[in-house]
């Protein structure tokens, strides 16, 4: 996604529900010079790319989110994983880009992912079955 697309999503991400051009417009203005048409352009892009959906009103288009920020970023890291010619040391090396912030995070969504453990009974009754 380029740059502009990502300003676009950011805002259709933000604003959770479906969003016109003009609003698009409007909020990319506080921060650039930008033409409607762009904006028109941009978002039909990424109608055609499958980032967001259309629906006709009036002699325009309301545009909606087709996923998550989240699902986006994890669809580019796994796209990124599996291009690897050594997904272990990949991963390696992304984990040793990590802030303390981020490890933690990931630490917790392993757990989540992973459940339960059935080696360690404790932790599932120490972290409320989680």
């Amino acid at each position: 996604m380029g740059e502009l697309e990502d300003a676009v999503m950011t805002r259709v991400w933000k604003w959770n529900r479906p969003v016109t051009v003009r609003e698009v417009l409007e909020d990319l203005q506080q921060e650039r010079s930008i033409a409607y048409t762009t904006v028109m352009t941009v978002l039909d892009n990424l109608h055609q790319k499958g980032w967001v959906r259309r629906e006709a009103e009036g002699r325009a288009y309301r545009y909606e989110a087709v996923s998550t920020r989240a699902a986006y970023a994890a669809a580019l890291m796994n796209d990124a994983w599996s291009q690897s010619d050594n997904p272990a040391a990949a991963l390696v090396a992304f984990f040793g880009m990590m802030s303390d912030e981020q490890r933690l995070a990931l630490q917790d969504a392993v757990r989540i992912v992973q459940g339960p453990s059935v080696e360690n009974p404790e932790s599932a009754t120490r972290d409320g079955g989680r």
